[in-house]
């Protein structure tokens, strides 16, 4: 890989980033919105891991990766289910109605 393909690669990466972190900040009304921005939150960070493993070809960063999309897969799916959860009970996936899972 040569330096200037790391550069893009890394600029790119680090552009999803930032796009995903702003749309958490400027997003606060609908539950699943905010689970997509931090699941391309999530995979811009296993990017930067999968790129750097390969500049330094070493294997221990492709290992990382799996287990974070090990991880960000359950969490989505526990973010999925508590939507759906909301949803069933009351209607809406907004966030203004954060209690809505309280008992």
């Amino acid at each position: 890989m040569t330096n200037t393909m790391f550069i893009l690669q890394m600029a790119f990466n680090s552009f999803l980033f930032f796009i995903a972190l702003i749309h958490i900040f400027l997003n606060r009304r609908n539950y699943l919105l905010l689970l997509i921005s931090v699941e391309v939150l999530i995979l811009s960070l296993l990017l930067s891991f999968l790129i750097f493993s390969a500049y330094y070809q070493d294997i221990a960063g492709i290992i990382f990766s799996l287990f974070i999309l090990a991880i960000a897969a359950s969490e989505s799916a526990m973010g999925l289910a508590l939507i759906i959860l909301q949803y069933k009970t009351k209607g809406t996936v907004h966030i203004t109605n954060r209690l809505a899972l309280k008992c």
